[in-house]
Protein backbone atom coordinates (compact mmCIF):
# COMPACT_ATOMS: atom_id res chain seq x y z
CA UNK A 1 0.00 0.00 0.00
CA UNK A 2 1.21 3.30 -0.96
CA UNK A 3 2.19 5.78 1.75
CA UNK A 4 -0.11 8.82 2.66
CA UNK A 5 0.83 12.03 1.18
CA UNK A 6 2.22 14.41 4.17
CA UNK A 7 0.21 16.96 5.28
CA UNK A 8 1.85 20.22 6.64
CA UNK A 9 1.33 23.15 7.92
CA UNK A 10 2.95 26.43 6.87
CA UNK A 11 4.01 29.64 8.44
CA UNK A 12 3.62 32.35 5.38
CA UNK A 13 4.66 35.75 7.30
CA UNK A 14 5.14 38.62 5.16
CA UNK A 15 3.52 38.41 1.76
CA UNK A 16 7.05 39.28 0.33
CA UNK A 17 7.74 36.00 0.93
CA UNK A 18 6.44 35.30 -2.61
CA UNK A 19 9.45 36.61 -4.14
CA UNK A 20 12.64 34.79 -4.35
CA UNK A 21 14.98 34.56 -2.76
CA UNK A 22 15.08 34.62 0.87
CA UNK A 23 15.50 31.86 3.69
CA UNK A 24 11.70 31.03 3.68
CA UNK A 25 11.33 30.87 -0.10
CA UNK A 26 14.64 28.91 -0.15
CA UNK A 27 13.44 26.69 2.33
CA UNK A 28 9.72 26.33 0.90
CA UNK A 29 11.18 25.47 -2.54
CA UNK A 30 13.44 22.71 -0.48
CA UNK A 31 10.26 21.41 0.72
CA UNK A 32 8.74 20.88 -2.76
CA UNK A 33 11.64 19.18 -3.82
CA UNK A 34 11.61 16.59 -1.12
CA UNK A 35 7.84 16.04 -1.44
CA UNK A 36 5.97 12.97 -3.67
CA UNK A 37 4.05 14.77 -6.28
CA UNK A 38 0.70 15.02 -5.64
CA UNK A 39 -2.01 14.73 -7.30
CA UNK A 40 -4.01 18.32 -6.16
CA UNK A 41 -3.55 20.36 -2.94
CA UNK A 42 -6.45 21.26 -0.46
CA UNK A 43 -5.04 24.43 0.97
CA UNK A 44 -6.74 25.60 4.05
CA UNK A 45 -5.79 29.95 4.69
CA UNK A 46 -5.84 31.86 7.46
CA UNK A 47 -6.99 34.84 4.62
CA UNK A 48 -9.99 32.94 3.99
CA UNK A 49 -11.49 33.33 6.87
CA UNK A 50 -15.71 34.18 6.61
CA UNK A 51 -19.01 32.99 8.52
CA UNK A 52 -19.61 29.52 6.92
CA UNK A 53 -17.47 26.55 4.73
CA UNK A 54 -16.91 27.32 1.41
CA UNK A 55 -14.89 25.26 -1.31
CA UNK A 56 -13.43 26.80 -4.45
CA UNK A 57 -15.11 24.74 -7.32
CA UNK A 58 -13.57 26.57 -10.05
CA UNK A 59 -11.30 25.26 -13.11
CA UNK A 60 -9.04 28.33 -13.65
CA UNK A 61 -9.01 30.46 -9.85
CA UNK A 62 -7.40 33.44 -10.10
CA UNK A 63 -4.55 35.23 -8.18
CA UNK A 64 -5.99 37.25 -5.18
CA UNK A 65 -3.43 40.40 -4.13
CA UNK A 66 -5.42 40.38 -0.75
CA UNK A 67 -2.69 42.92 0.76
CA UNK A 68 -2.18 46.83 0.89
CA UNK A 69 1.17 48.51 0.79
CA UNK A 70 3.88 46.37 -0.82
CA UNK A 71 5.72 46.79 -4.11
CA UNK A 72 4.93 46.88 -7.52
CA UNK A 73 6.27 44.05 -8.16
CA UNK A 74 4.15 41.66 -5.82
CA UNK A 75 1.33 42.56 -7.22
CA UNK A 76 2.37 41.40 -10.71
CA UNK A 77 2.66 38.26 -9.23
CA UNK A 78 0.06 35.15 -11.23
CA UNK A 79 -0.03 31.73 -9.77
CA UNK A 80 -2.10 29.78 -12.45
CA UNK A 81 -2.65 26.86 -11.14
CA UNK A 82 -5.55 24.73 -12.41
CA UNK A 83 -8.72 24.28 -9.64
CA UNK A 84 -10.12 21.17 -9.24
CA UNK A 85 -14.21 20.30 -9.00
CA UNK A 86 -13.81 16.75 -8.46
CA UNK A 87 -12.07 17.48 -5.51
CA UNK A 88 -14.33 20.26 -4.37
CA UNK A 89 -16.79 17.70 -4.06
CA UNK A 90 -14.90 14.65 -2.70
CA UNK A 91 -14.58 17.42 0.41
CA UNK A 92 -18.21 18.20 -0.24
CA UNK A 93 -19.09 14.55 0.88
CA UNK A 94 -16.52 13.72 3.42
CA UNK A 95 -17.85 17.08 5.49
CA UNK A 96 -21.24 15.82 4.96
CA UNK A 97 -23.57 16.77 7.02
CA UNK A 98 -21.30 19.87 7.54
CA UNK A 99 -22.75 22.50 4.91
CA UNK A 100 -20.10 23.57 2.18
CA UNK A 101 -21.11 26.08 -0.27
CA UNK A 102 -19.43 25.58 -3.93
CA UNK A 103 -17.57 28.91 -4.52
CA UNK A 104 -16.56 29.59 -8.02
CA UNK A 105 -15.28 33.79 -7.21
CA UNK A 106 -12.69 33.84 -4.32
CA UNK A 107 -9.51 31.72 -5.82
CA UNK A 108 -6.14 31.47 -4.36
CA UNK A 109 -5.12 34.17 -1.61
CA UNK A 110 -1.62 35.14 -0.83
CA UNK A 111 -1.80 32.59 2.23
CA UNK A 112 -1.67 29.55 -0.28
CA UNK A 113 0.28 31.08 -3.19
CA UNK A 114 2.92 33.09 -1.70
CA UNK A 115 4.05 29.49 -0.37
CA UNK A 116 2.91 27.27 -3.23
CA UNK A 117 4.75 29.27 -6.28
CA UNK A 118 8.19 27.86 -4.27
CA UNK A 119 6.68 24.53 -3.07
CA UNK A 120 5.21 24.18 -6.85
CA UNK A 121 6.77 26.89 -9.13
CA UNK A 122 5.24 25.31 -12.14
CA UNK A 123 1.88 26.20 -11.11
CA UNK A 124 1.29 22.48 -12.72
CA UNK A 125 -0.51 20.74 -9.43
CA UNK A 126 -4.57 21.43 -8.95
CA UNK A 127 -5.23 23.90 -5.78
CA UNK A 128 -8.78 24.29 -4.03
CA UNK A 129 -9.03 26.20 -1.13
CA UNK A 130 -11.72 25.36 1.95
CA UNK A 131 -12.16 28.21 4.07
CA UNK A 132 -12.00 28.67 7.70
CA UNK A 133 -15.61 29.11 9.50
CA UNK A 134 -14.87 31.97 11.69
CA UNK A 135 -17.96 31.37 13.95
CA UNK A 136 -17.22 28.06 15.30
CA UNK A 137 -14.71 27.16 17.83
CA UNK A 138 -11.66 25.59 17.67
CA UNK A 139 -12.63 22.20 18.25
CA UNK A 140 -14.74 21.97 14.99
CA UNK A 141 -11.89 22.83 12.78
CA UNK A 142 -9.90 19.99 14.17
CA UNK A 143 -13.06 17.73 13.81
CA UNK A 144 -12.99 18.71 10.15
CA UNK A 145 -9.19 18.25 9.76
CA UNK A 146 -10.03 14.31 11.14
CA UNK A 147 -12.91 13.88 8.44
CA UNK A 148 -10.87 15.21 5.54
CA UNK A 149 -8.06 12.49 6.77
CA UNK A 150 -8.81 10.11 3.71
CA UNK A 151 -7.73 12.24 1.33
CA UNK A 152 -3.89 11.63 2.33
CA UNK A 153 -4.73 8.20 0.71
CA UNK A 154 -5.73 9.49 -2.52
CA UNK A 155 -2.70 11.41 -2.90
CA UNK A 156 -3.76 15.10 -2.01
CA UNK A 157 -1.51 17.28 -0.23
CA UNK A 158 -3.51 19.31 2.67
CA UNK A 159 -1.51 22.35 3.46
CA UNK A 160 -2.87 24.85 6.30
CA UNK A 161 -0.87 27.80 6.09
CA UNK A 162 -1.05 30.91 9.06
CA UNK A 163 1.08 31.64 11.68
CA UNK A 164 1.18 29.73 15.21
CA UNK A 165 2.30 33.36 16.06
CA UNK A 166 0.90 35.96 14.96
CA UNK A 167 1.25 39.71 16.54
CA UNK A 168 0.74 42.46 13.85
CA UNK A 169 0.65 44.97 16.57
CA UNK A 170 4.49 44.48 17.65
CA UNK A 171 5.78 43.26 14.24
CA UNK A 172 8.98 44.97 13.28
CA UNK A 173 8.11 46.80 10.06
CA UNK A 174 11.48 47.98 9.47
CA UNK A 175 14.45 46.45 7.42
CA UNK A 176 16.48 45.64 10.27
CA UNK A 177 16.65 42.24 11.74
CA UNK A 178 15.07 42.17 15.19
CA UNK A 179 15.11 39.36 18.01
CA UNK A 180 12.09 37.67 18.54
CA UNK A 181 10.29 38.54 21.54
CA UNK A 182 10.29 35.89 24.81
CA UNK A 183 6.72 35.22 24.96
CA UNK A 184 7.09 34.21 21.14
CA UNK A 185 10.18 31.74 21.77
CA UNK A 186 8.29 30.11 24.86
CA UNK A 187 4.78 30.32 23.04
CA UNK A 188 6.02 27.86 19.71
CA UNK A 189 8.74 26.15 21.85
CA UNK A 190 5.51 25.07 23.71
CA UNK A 191 3.39 23.96 20.54
CA UNK A 192 6.49 22.09 19.39
CA UNK A 193 6.78 20.21 22.58
CA UNK A 194 2.93 19.01 22.50
CA UNK A 195 3.27 18.32 18.71
CA UNK A 196 6.03 15.73 19.31
CA UNK A 197 4.15 14.25 22.35
CA UNK A 198 1.16 13.95 20.22
CA UNK A 199 -1.03 16.10 22.73
CA UNK A 200 -3.47 17.69 20.84
CA UNK A 201 -5.97 18.49 23.34
CA UNK A 202 -3.83 21.63 24.57
CA UNK A 203 -3.26 22.90 21.25
CA UNK A 204 -7.29 22.52 20.71
CA UNK A 205 -7.80 24.83 23.61
CA UNK A 206 -4.97 27.01 22.95
CA UNK A 207 -6.37 29.68 24.97
CA UNK A 208 -5.87 28.10 28.01
CA UNK A 209 -2.01 28.10 27.49
CA UNK A 210 -1.70 31.43 29.16
CA UNK A 211 -0.63 34.71 28.69
CA UNK A 212 1.91 34.05 25.94
CA UNK A 213 -1.03 32.30 24.03
CA UNK A 214 -2.71 35.39 24.38
CA UNK A 215 0.01 37.59 22.99
CA UNK A 216 1.19 34.87 20.31
CA UNK A 217 -2.52 34.14 18.73
CA UNK A 218 -4.67 37.50 19.84
CA UNK A 219 -6.79 36.51 16.72
CA UNK A 220 -7.63 32.72 15.95
CA UNK A 221 -7.33 33.22 12.27
CA UNK A 222 -3.40 32.30 11.55
CA UNK A 223 -3.76 29.79 14.60
CA UNK A 224 -6.59 27.68 13.56
CA UNK A 225 -5.01 26.42 9.90
CA UNK A 226 -2.43 24.12 12.69
CA UNK A 227 -5.60 22.29 14.03
CA UNK A 228 -6.30 21.06 10.76
CA UNK A 229 -3.03 19.71 10.15
CA UNK A 230 -2.36 18.45 13.57
CA UNK A 231 -5.64 16.28 13.08
CA UNK A 232 -4.45 14.60 10.08
CA UNK A 233 -1.25 13.05 11.83
CA UNK A 234 -1.38 8.90 12.05
CA UNK A 235 0.54 6.79 13.95
CA UNK A 236 4.13 6.34 12.59
CA UNK A 237 4.21 9.78 10.82
CA UNK A 238 7.39 11.41 10.72
CA UNK A 239 7.13 14.55 12.71
CA UNK A 240 9.56 17.46 11.48
CA UNK A 241 9.73 21.36 11.31
CA UNK A 242 11.18 22.04 7.56
CA UNK A 243 10.80 25.50 8.27
CA UNK A 244 12.02 27.36 11.58
CA UNK A 245 12.56 31.28 12.20
CA UNK A 246 10.94 33.85 14.06
CA UNK A 247 10.26 37.02 11.26
CA UNK A 248 10.12 40.78 12.74
CA UNK A 249 10.37 39.70 16.54
CA UNK A 250 6.34 38.22 16.45
CA UNK A 251 5.61 36.33 13.58
CA UNK A 252 6.65 32.43 13.62
CA UNK A 253 7.51 31.05 10.52
CA UNK A 254 7.59 27.32 11.72
CA UNK A 255 6.44 24.54 9.45
CA UNK A 256 4.98 21.53 10.44
CA UNK A 257 5.14 18.70 9.14
CA UNK A 258 3.79 14.77 9.33
CA UNK A 259 4.88 12.36 6.88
Amino acid sequence: MAKPTPAIFFGHGNPMNALPHNAYADAWAAVGSELPRPRAVLSLSAHWYLPGTMVTAMQAPRTIHDFGGFPSELYQVRYPAPGDAALASRVQALLSPISVGRDEQWGLDHGTWSVLRHVFPGADVPVVQLSIDETQPAAFHYEVGKRLAPLRDEGVLIIGSGNLVHNLHAYAWGQRPVEPFDWAVRFEGRVRELVLAGEDGPLIAYETLGHDAMLSAPTPDHYLPLLYVIALRREGDQVSFPVEGVDGGSVSMLAVQFG
